[in-house]
């Protein structure tokens, strides 16, 4: 999700107008008034209509974004201004909370830009968005370098002892004293100028990463005619041809360049050439030359990131990254972990391409195992040695049966009720909306907008509209979810894979950490936490998908309505550790090259060699890529997010896998309602108010332990 970095997670979005939220700053800091052209362009205007204001995605145009980021960056730094020149001493209400009153003109502008960009993204606006970053990363350094701001930051924080701050309260002081801190409030004038200027370089270059990566996924569609289609399920096909129709090649059937496309077609298509041309146009996206080649770019972001770990006192991006802001704390630790599972993982593949080479042999193949062979004789692998073929679980697999099923998982947790309101905007007729509430109480709501489109950037996501808190009233959570599952033809149900069921339900599990929330302040609501420990309850969500109160009720087969079959469900179980050492290879090595890269320091990178020899060093198996290959990986390029902080994943894995075993040892299981309330309690509802470490020990009792992680892939737990 887009994030701002005012705070170490993202700024305040408060659901009362920017006027209101300035009339609760004391006296002595108020800001101006919202100017009128401000509170008149619908980007920034304050939100209105039900659930207590919702964004007017009905009436925003590409025209209002300009000015309104204009505004909303001067409303905000005339509100910082004021507490920075506030007379009185400083004290936590009037430094502390006025900064969480701040900045709420500006969230909306960004909130419902960040909209645009990621999923309905032109030309004009990718345009747009080149001129804007770096201005608005400048806008973002000139508060966190406020030296007069910082000083009464610092003063409170010196106080702490003596305050008789709540324990929120000191968190909050904390992560706002620390953050300030981490990017430079200390530094003397000329090292602050120049973190500036690299902020604003990395800005522009991390928003032409992603509008490169976006052109090759845009630009490089393959179209088929019914010929080349052998081996395709028939719901594969529909979507194809559906896509094309709606590129205006109807009678067509088309592979975009887009993961949600091309893993079906290298899993089932039986033609080997070209199952190798869409996995080398897929896996070379970024990497092709010319004007859109993100090798320049990396080199570029490296340096610069390089500098400005020095800058702030640390010998690498990866230190910098990691320390105060994770739980891992330090690269040593995240390395050591992924070199513990490495080995594992590395000998199943080994033991997963001889299954499949004696496949191959044995039907007179003739070939090699190959990266694009890799899924389609897993395939035959799986109906070998389990008796399930996923073809048979896919046409129980309906899109909207299992958004049903995370529903109802969800209720049986948390509580949650469901229920769809037409009465909001939206971004785009496919998004839908769903308000949600505990009996009778409203919680928020939830946006869903799951298929591809032009413009559209590729994978699944989860963003938060508007933050829970309880700071000046009560605010409600908007949360939304994204996907990218191509649409079916009209009337026919929309069938996905197990992975992408997964997936679903992962991105869910952050929509449901937002709507738990329940703490007073914004900067530590929902979701903002550390990067390795805000996928733990994402991936805690995963769980739920298997169980068979989910797959009875839900995994209705698109024809008939039947439920899927318990020996189909056996199947899946007994197979539960199939393929795990693709799957946690592939992913190994993205993040270990992620680390790699930024432990280098102020090395001389070419990314393309740098990827080559280090996987050569690890004993990468040559039948399977990166995940993510270095010249289109978003996670580390696009934004500062995930960098040196891919491992963030496996880490959280960790931990989830650790919590369900909480449920499992209950005995309601699952369902436990004594462990899912201790969930809610320790984890789900208290965001960032306490430390991620305290929380987890307050749910399980202890710190998590890897062996359960081990367990779950078939690995040695010793």
């Amino acid at each position: 999700m887009r994030r701002r970095t005012f705070l170490a997670a993202t700024s305040a979005l408060a659901a009362t107008s920017a006027l209101a939220a300035a009339a609760a700053l004391p006296a002595a800091v108020l800001a101006q008034d919202l100017p009128k052209d401000l509170a008149a362009n619908p980007a920034a205007a304050p939100w209105t209509g039900p659930f207590g204001g919702v964004p007017a995605f009905d009436k925003v145009r590409l025209e209002h974004f300009r000015p309104a980021l204009e505004a909303g960056m001067a409303q905000e730094w005339a509100e910082v201004e004021a507490i920075a020149n506030d007379p009185a001493p400083p004290t936590f209400d009037n430094t502390i909370e006025a900064l969480e009153r701040s900045g709420s003109a500006l969230d909306r502008v960004q909130t419902i830009y960040g909209v645009w960009v990621a999923t309905l993204s032109t030309p004009e606006l990718r345009a747009l968005d080149k001129e804007m970053q770096p201005k608005l990363a400048a806008h973002s350094d000139r508060i966190l370098q406020n030296e007069k701001l910082f000083q009464r930051i610092d003063a409170v924080y010196r106080q702490r002892e003596s305050l008789k701050l709540t324990p929120e309260q000191d968190r909050l002081l904390w992560l706002r004293w620390n953050t300030f801190v981490r990017n430079g409030a200390q530094l003397a004038p000329e090292a602050k100028a120049r973190v500036a200027a690299i902020n604003a370089e990395l800005a522009t270059a991390f928003t032409a990463f992603s509008q490169n990566l976006l052109h090759d996924e845009n630009e490089y569609d393959l179209y088929l005619k019914e010929a080349d289609l052998a081996g395709l399920p028939a719901d594969v096909r529909a979507a194809m041809a559906a896509a094309a129709k709606a590129k205006g090649r109807d009678g067509e059937y088309v592979i975009v360049n887009t993961r949600s496309s091309v893993d079906p077609f290298l899993t089932y298509a039986e033609r080997r050439d070209l199952r190798e041309k869409v996995w080398r146009t897929y896996y070379s996206r970024g990497d092709n030359g010319g004007a859109h080649d993100n090798n320049g770019l990396i080199r570029q972001i490296l340096k610069l990131r390089a500098e400005r770990a020095k800058l702030f006192g640390y010998p690498t991006h990866a230190h910098w990254r990691l320390a105060n802001n994770s739980m891992a704390e330090t690269p040593q630790a995240a390395s050591e972990l992924m070199e513990r599972v490495w080995p594992f993982a590395v000998a199943r593949v080994k033991e997963e391409v001889a299954e499949m080479q004696a496949i191959a042999d044995k039907e007179g193949a003739g070939i090699k195992i190959e990266p694009w062979d890799y899924r389609f004789y897993a395939e035959k692998v799986r109906k070998a040695r389990y008796d399930l073929d996923m073809n048979e679980v896919k046409p129980y697999l309906q899109l909207e049966k299992l958004r049903e099923g995370m529903f109802w998982a969800a209720g049986q947790l948390y509580g949650f009720t469901f229920h769809p309101v037409t009465n909001v905007p939206v971004q785009h007729p496919d998004v839908r909306v769903w308000e949600v509430k505990r009996g009778a109480e409203h919680i928020g709501l939830w946006y869903f907008d799951p298929y591809a489109r032009t413009g559209k950037r590729s994978g699944a996501w989860m963003n938060a509209y508007r933050a829970q808190e309880t700071f000046d009233g009560k605010v409600t959570t908007i949360v939304s979810n994204n996907s990218n599952f191509v649409k079916g033809a009209p009337g026919e149900a929309v069938l996905i894979s197990w992975d992408d069921a997964e997936t679903m339900f992962h991105e869910f599990g952050h929509a449901l950490h937002g709507l738990n929330s329940a703490v007073t302040y914004p900067s530590v609501s929902g979701t903002r936490v550390f990067r390795d420990y805000v996928e733990f309850p994402s991936t805690v969500n995963e769980s739920w998908l298997r169980t068979p109160q989910v797959l009875n009720r839900f995994a209705l087969h698109h024809q008939t309505g039947k439920p899927i079959p318990p020996e189909l469900v056996a199947k899946i179980e007994n197979a539960s550790t199939f393929r795990q050492g693709f799957d946690v290879t592939e992913f190994l090595a993205s993040a270990l090259i992620d680390m790699k890269l930024h432990l280098a320091g102020d090395a001389d990178i070419d990314p393309d060699a740098f990827e080559r020899e280090e996987l050569a060093k690890l004993g990468m198996p040559a039948e399977l890529p990166m995940r993510h290959r270095t010249p289109q990986f978003g996670h580390i390029f696009a934004s500062d997010g995930y960098s040196a902080g891919y491992y963030s994943y496996l880490w959280a894995e960790v931990i989830a896998l650790d919590a369900v075993e909480a449920f499992r040892e209950a005995p309601g299981g699952l369902y436990d309602k004594g462990v899912a309330k201790r969930l809610h309690d320790h984890v789900m509802s208290v965001g960032n108010s306490v430390h991620p470490r305290e929380g987890y020990r307050a749910f399980r009792g202890r710190d998590p332990d890897v062996k359960a992680y081990l367990k779950d892939k078939g690995f040695p737990t010793s």
